[in-house]
């Protein structure tokens, strides 16, 4: 499983070439976000025709929700390191989420996360 952050997503939607080139070679790897993620792209949502294209575009992905146990880990990571490194609530419940999957989190907003203790973060592909 490659668990992706929204910024990957957001990469794609903006055709950035090395997410588009990156994205096409994993066709047969099981991508998944988490439904904080399809919500976020959601919330990005301008009107209705926007909406549906994102979608569309999630109904590509597996949606993985965080369960109980993981969001009562995020509650504590999240109590620990608000105050003392901004840890954002969502950033939490999703880092939290990808270390309960027991995969590393695909994303590039590498400083959101490096707070969140056991979260290994994979940039997959070059920014220029």
């Amino acid at each position: 499983m490659i668990f992706l952050d929204s910024d990957i997503i957001i990469d794609f939607l903006r055709r950035y070439p090395p997410a588009i080139s990156w994205l096409e070679s994993l066709e047969d790897e099981n991508l998944a976000l988490s439904g904080y993620v399809a919500m976020e792209l959601m919330q990005g949502c301008n009107n209705k025709i926007e909406l549906q294209q994102i979608r569309k575009l999630i109904a590509n992905f597996e949606v993985v929700w965080a369960t109980s146990e993981t969001c009562n880990q995020a509650l504590e990571v999240f109590a620990e390191y608000k105050l003392s490194h901004s840890l954002g609530l969502i950033d939490a419940l999703i880092g939290q989420t990808s270390i309960s999957l027991g995969v590393p989190l695909h994303t590039f907003n590498v400083k959101h996360y490096a707070v969140i203790p056991k979260l290994t973060t994979v940039q997959p592909y070059k920014r220029l």
